[in-house]
């Protein structure tokens, strides 16, 4: 079917769109204006869109690659209703990752078990699919990266690569005690994060205890007053879900009259 006259334009202008994006010559949608037929402009419109389309979707590929995921998860059916949320906070604001943007940091407190790395893992994997550059370490992995690379002399060049990142997932934060090197060379990440982008951190490790982790009460207390002056605190006040799970597949069945033996 051949497009109206307005198609054609409209088809024009997103030629011209999408030769931007690709950095292609302005000329291309001129050249449809006066040499082209109907369909040789649906056909470039078509393989344009196409090109837009593949970049985009190996652009996220990329960007799921290079977040260090250990495994990909995603809320669908997800368990909310044990979540704490703070006032400033929704769940619909969540899922739009628009703390992101705000350079705002997330905070998810509660027991093992109760889906908070499953929801930083969520987070990420969303984040990546709207574009954006995401790493996902815990704490000893990126603690230890950051020890070696200070030994090897390579130290600076991790730490840019973390400041191009729009949101580091920091798991498992408290569960093993870090040394005074440590906790100096993590300080530094967080205090380099402050509102130049997001951070999420999962523990089950409350405030007043990080100074026995960090080593420095001080350190502690900086490192806090950086996450929450510009964040969220998600509490995580269900069950462990791991636990639950567990309980039920070992749970024995009842023999009923029907299902018994005759004597």
């Amino acid at each position: 079917m051949m497009p109206s006259k307005k198609e054609r334009e409209q088809m024009r202008q997103e030629i011209a769109t999408y030769s931007r994006q690709l950095m292609l010559s302005s000329a291309i949608a001129e050249l449809c204006a006066t040499d082209a037929t109907p369909l040789q402009e649906q056909f470039l419109h078509q393989v344009l869109s196409e090109e837009i389309s593949r970049r985009e979707r190996n652009k996220r590929a990329r960007l799921l690659k290079r977040a260090g995921f250990p495994v990909l998860k995603s809320f669908s059916e997800y368990e909310f209703s044990g979540i704490r949320f703070p006032p400033d906070l929704t769940k619909d604001e969540l899922l739009s990752c628009r703390f992101i943007a705000e350079k705002k940091n997330l905070v998810l407190y509660g027991g093992v078990g109760t889906g908070k790395t499953h929801m930083s893992l969520a987070l990420g994997v969303a984040a990546c699919e709207m574009g954006l550059k995401v790493r996902f370490y815990t704490v000893t992995e990126l603690v230890l990266k950051l020890a070696d690379t200070y030994r090897a002399g390579t130290l600076e060049r991790l730490v840019r690569d973390l400041k191009q990142l729009d949101l580091l997932v920091l798991d498992e934060w408290g569960y093993v005690p870090v040394d005074r090197e440590g906790s100096q060379l993590l300080f530094r990440v967080i205090a380099d994060s402050y509102e130049s982008k997001s951070l999420i951190l999962t523990t089950n490790l409350e405030f007043s205890r990080w100074g026995s982790v960090f080593t420095d009460e001080q350190m502690a207390a900086a490192m806090i007053d950086r996450l929450v002056h510009h964040g969220h605190l998600l509490m995580f006040e269900s069950k462990s879900y791991r636990m639950t799970h567990a309980l039920m597949r070992h749970q024995p069945t009842t023999q009923t009259e029907h299902d018994k033996e005759p004597s």
